[in-house]
């Protein structure tokens, strides 16, 4: 399936995420638990030699050197390099009749790691991610103890580093798998797959695909589609490919289709969202143009003689969804919307007047606010055309002016209002945007922006 919506992390958006990554997995380190460590090593001359390492504690865990990578079709990796730690514990020892215990210190150096991770989805949509690869590999351990046989541990130290440092490797690794189910694949799984818009439509995110890794960028495709919350219907059309283009510059991207924004035409004309009407009640107050047959009967002479000065009610509906191209002059709309007028009575029933067929340009002003996509939308000059009258025939061409004055002062403005609380971004939680652009490619609206995490 195309997707409706992508969102692109480029290099610069990796290494924020690794940053974040690498101070929680240094607390994770950090709290690594060592078993004892006991035995016997042969000294020449002296002999059999007994041995015990206990309480050992880690006093932190230090990764200075990193970098992540994308792996083309695969992934990505993390490199670790010049990792450091110490690790104080008590020896104790025992060689023939002496008998002696002391402490020790450890420095763990020149520490390198690599972890791949494996992007994928669930079967609700979520990304998932898991580590496919851990190594580690420890350059250089030393041990200094302290005590008065101190010099007889410095004889087999040896013997302490290789078990350290095969005890480290095995630890550190699984620490890293630990990390990454524990803590970045729930956090990850915080992106929102549907979103509740409002009590009439939601907004499908959930991902057609795996996350795929370019050379430049990890790219993820959403199916972003809105539906209408009462009764999902299949859309009657399909998604057309979707390519973002080539931009890098900020840390993330998110490319909307004209599909993405016809689909919550679709939705909300399906769910009868589309549906307006407008009274004298609306105009405002000290006005003196008034929505009554007395008025418009300048326009319409039948009215004042059928219904004399009764007040009117304009119902305005979209026979389809209305469809909007993206180009590089940005979103553009020309939706063909009727009116039916009619006249109000003196028990309150309503007797239809005439239906007119209203037909403008209309271009979007498309903002991000709050990591919520807002708009805007400017009306151009309303053209009017008669489809039906029950007061006989007039000059439909005479009510331009008032329409368009009805259009741009109540109808307009209540559709702004609603657009400016906007629909929100897949973001996961306690993400912002800053520097943000905002460009219109063919079918194609591209938003860009640096992330940065809200203080907790």
């Amino acid at each position: 399936t195309n997707p409706g919506f992508m969102v692109r992390i480029t290099q610069a958006g990796l290494d924020y995420a690794r940053v974040q990554g690498i101070a929680i997995l240094e607390k994770e380190l950090a709290n690594v638990k060592l078993p004892d460590i006991s035995g016997d090593s042969r000294i020449k001359v002296l002999g059999k030699v007994r041995y015990e390492i206990s309480r050992l504690d880690l006093t932190g865990f230090r990764l200075p050197n990193s970098q992540i990578s994308l792996v083309p079709n695969v992934g990505l990796q993390v490199s670790i390099s010049n990792a450091y730690t110490k690790v104080k514990g008590n020896w104790r020892v025992k060689l023939r009749f002496i008998r002696d215990h002391g402490s020790f210190e450890v420095t763990v150096e020149n520490t390198n790691m690599n972890i791949n991770l494996k992007l994928g989805n669930d079967a609700s949509g979520k990304p998932t991610v898991d580590t496919s690869g851990c190594s580690i590999h420890i350059s250089k351990v030393r041990v200094r103890f302290s005590g008065r046989l101190g010099w007889l541990y410095n004889l087999f130290h040896k013997v302490i580093e290789s078990k350290l440092r095969k005890i480290l490797e095995g630890k550190v690794c699984d620490i890293v798998a630990k990390s990454v189910r524990s803590n970045l694949q729930p956090y990850i799984q915080t992106l929102p797959v549907t979103a509740k818009i409002d009590t009439i439509v939601g907004l499908d995110y959930s991902l057609v695909a795996p996350p795929t890794a370019t050379a430049q960028s990890l790219d993820v495709a959403m199916k972003g589609e809105f539906f209408s919350m009462a009764n999902r219907s299949a859309v009657p059309f399909a998604p057309l490919a979707l390519t973002l283009p080539p931009d890098h510059d900020r840390m993330v991207y998110f490319g909307a289709s004209s599909y993405f924004f016809n689909t919550a035409s679709f939705a909300y004309h399906e769910a009868g969202a589309l549906v307006f009407e407008i009274t004298d009640s609306m105009i405002t107050k000290g006005t003196s143009f008034h929505l009554d047959t007395t008025t418009f009967s300048a326009f319409v002479p039948q009215l004042e003689e059928i219904y004399p000065a009764m007040g009117m009610k304009f119902r305005l509906y979209a026979p389809s969804a209305p469809l909007l191209s993206i180009g590089p002059g940005g979103l553009l709309l020309k939706p063909v919307v009727d009116m039916q007028a009619y006249a109000i009575l003196p028990n309150s029933s309503l007797a239809p007047l005439f239906l007119i067929s209203l037909v403008s340009n209309i271009s979007a002003v498309i903002n991000v606010e709050s990591c919520h996509i807002t708009g805007n939308l400017k009306m151009g000059r309303m053209k009017l055309s008669l489809k039906h009258s029950d007061v006989g025939t007039f000059q439909v061409e005479s009510l331009e002016s008032i329409m368009n004055f009805l259009a741009s002062s109540i109808l307009l403005p209540r559709i702004n209002d609603r657009l400016g609380q906007g629909f929100p971004l897949p973001m996961p939680k306690g993400m912002q945007l800053s520097n943000i652009i905002v460009q219109f490619h063919p079918n194609i609206l591209l938003l860009g922006g640096d992330i940065h995490s809200q203080p907790q």
